[in-house]
């Protein structure tokens, strides 16, 4: 995922981004708890793209109030 790609999304797809690579994520823990996990490289890169996003967020959020 892209920083340029999101800055182009309104704030409400990004929400629903947000939602969804949450799920994602949860779910990846989940199988790494139960040992079903073979590529562990996914959490980080889940982790990264949330923390992006996150970001993207709130700069827009931001940048709409003032």
């Amino acid at each position: 995922m892209k920083s340029n790609e999101l800055r182009e999304k309104s704030v409400d797809q990004l929400q629903e981004q947000l939602i969804k690579l949450l799920k994602e994520q949860f779910e990846y823990r989940m199988k790494q708890a139960t040992g079903q996990l073979g590529q562990t490289h996914v959490i980080k890169r889940a982790r990264k793209d949330i923390a992006r996003l996150k970001t993207i967020l709130g700069e827009k959020t931001r940048g709409s109030q003032v």
